[in-house]
């Protein structure tokens, strides 16, 4: 697939069943990843890879923050928790490893882990495989921070759900860059 193709027609697919990409499919998920823009090649990401029975292990770690979260909390929350991480056969927890840099911002650090992020969509959509990436209040809870491993420098940029795609993509919306775009004609 061609580069601009991908850039410019990739949608999410959030309706995901196996299988999984393959090994040699996540090689080159994580070949993109790792060509993410990296001012002072700090290389400030790390990826934890969850399938099989550990869905179901995340699932439990996302049911017992919210019932941290919310004590009044009812079985269909915890439910639809326990539930999320088997939307697909493959997760991919992307996580900003920051660290202290004279002209590397955090901000800067997280900003690339993201764009890390979006390499991995972007390869899966080259590839034709079906990715979305979510966030919501897990991805910023201590709990799953601490279950998962994180250390203190460290904070979960979203999960990425990735399998076969159950039905056929949506069309890219057409949108006026023309909305987003103007040009600055400096301080006159």
């Amino acid at each position: 697939m061609d580069a601009l193709d991908a850039l410019i027609n990739r949608v999410s697919a959030p309706r995901l069943i196996d299988p999984a990409p393959t090994a040699e499919q996540r090689e080159q998920l994580f070949r993109a990843a790792l060509r993410a823009p990296d001012h002072g090649q700090l290389r400030p990401w790390r990826f934890l890879t969850v399938e099989g029975d550990a869905r179901h292990a995340l699932g439990e770690l996302f049911a017992e923050a919210i019932a941290g979260k919310y004590p009044d909390a009812d079985e269909e929350a915890l439910t639809k928790a326990r539930n999320m991480p088997l939307r697909a056969p493959l997760l991919i927890v992307v996580i900003a490893r920051t660290q202290e840099h004279p002209k590397v911002p955090a901000q800067e650090q997280v900003l690339a882990a993201g764009c890390a992020a979006h390499g991995i969509l972007l390869a899966a959509y080259a590839q034709g495989i079906g990715a979305v990436w979510r966030t919501g209040e897990l991805s910023h809870d201590p709990l799953v921070d601490a279950g998962l491993g994180l250390a203190g420098n460290e904070q979960v940029i979203g999960y990425l759900y990735l399998g076969t795609p159950q039905r056929e993509l949506r069309a890219v919306p057409q949108v006026d860059t023309g909305e987003f775009v103007s040009t600055w004609m400096g301080n006159a």
